[in-house]
């Protein structure tokens, strides 16, 4: 498998930040590791072997990037304001920095000229992001796989609320979501799948609030539930990616 990995100067974050690529043609995926995670998650928890066969025949690429949570979501002793302001830099370095990068890393590879566009991919709070990044940017990304993801924004603000956590907070925003919003075209042209068991760890409030809201407003997401043995945990995740992966790659 090709790897290559990055270190580059962050303009919205002002630190260094890595990407690391696996594969050598495809669609882009965005991986966006668990809640505190690292780009060396996705070798780390073994993803470049459920990946594996996707990667090797050229059908995606993964670039696997830092989070900042343990600053941000994970910080609940530093003042709010300034957690979510933090985390919309990180959104803002994922938009502004990464996605050219993707784009013009890609492009090498691909020739691609914008399509396939670019899928994100999480786990747990990675699904969170990804799941956010997805809905917020449409333009951007037009696939999305979310595994076990919790999103509504209180599971780590608490009563905190600004605009800036109501952006960032997807049964918030879905909530009010206004049913002839331009983006609802733009999602039916596009994948996307919301995954939660309902085994030990799990908790799919949100995602059922969300499966709702979708059918409300007609937006063609794919929102499954497995069973009540079904862990929040990376064995339940292998099983998922690939029996999800087909229909998003096709």
């Amino acid at each position: 498998m090709e790897t290559n990995y990055f270190e580059q100067y962050s303009n919205e974050l002002s630190r260094n930040m890595p990407i690391k690529v696996c594969g050598h043609a495809g669609r882009p995926i965005l991986f966006i590791p668990c809640q505190d995670g690292h780009f060396y998650d996705f070798e780390n928890f073994k993803l470049t072997d459920t990946f594996h066969d996707w990667i090797e025949s050229g059908q995606c690429m993964v670039f696997a990037i830092d989070t900042i949570d343990i600053e941000t979501w994970s910080a609940k002793d530093q003042d709010p304001a300034w957690r979510i302001h933090l985390h919309e830099q990180w959104i803002n370095y994922i938009t502004r920095e990464v996605v050219p990068f993707i784009r013009e890393w890609t492009n090498q590879k691909n020739n691609w000229d914008g399509y396939p566009g670019i899928m994100t991919f999480g786990c747990s709070m990675g699904a969170t992001h990804a799941l956010n990044l997805y809905l917020r940017f449409p333009a951007l990304f037009d696939r999305c796989l979310a595994l076990s993801g919790v999103y509504n924004a209180s599971f780590f603000m608490g009563d905190y609320m600004d605009d800036l956590v109501y952006k960032n907070s997807i049964t918030d925003y879905m909530a009010n979501f206004p049913a002839d919003h331009p983006f609802i075209e733009e999602y039916n042209r596009h994948k996307a799948v919301v995954c939660v068991g309902r085994g030990a760890w799990e908790m799919p409030e949100s995602t059922e609030f969300l499966d709702r809201r979708f059918k409300e407003l007609g937006i063609n997401i794919w929102v499954d539930y497995w069973g009540y043995d079904v862990n929040h945990d990376w064995p339940w995740w292998y099983k998922q990616v690939p029996y999800f992966l087909p229909y998003l790659l096709g």
